[in-house]
């Protein structure tokens, strides 16, 4: 990922097109986590007020769970935390 994030801000600096170089910072920005869009449609105006509303109540305990510590995007979190992991000297059912 951190490759990734590198090689785009290379090319947002290399770009000579406005357009390319707006593109490339929405793609750093999502990719180091600080964007993301969610689009709600549905066949009715009740049924999308429905949805919309279950999705706000999802964003509301999503915003409450990184502000008491549960860690956003547990996968990258784990990748950058591997090589502590593999360094850590485990035995019995510490190694599970």
């Amino acid at each position: 990922i951190e490759a990734r994030v590198a090689l785009i801000k290379k090319q947002i600096e290399d770009t000579t097109s406005d357009y390319d170089r707006e593109k490339l910072q929405e793609r750093l920005a999502k990719l180091a986590g600080g964007v993301a869009l969610i689009k709600v449609g549905e066949a009715t105006e009740a049924a999308m007020k429905e949805k919309k509303d279950r999705v706000d109540d999802a964003l509301h305990a999503t915003r409450a769970a990184v502000e008491e510590g549960i860690v956003p995007g547990g996968g990258v979190a784990y990748l950058r935390a591997q090589k502590a992991i593999d360094a850590l000297k485990l035995e019995g059912d510490e190694k599970v």
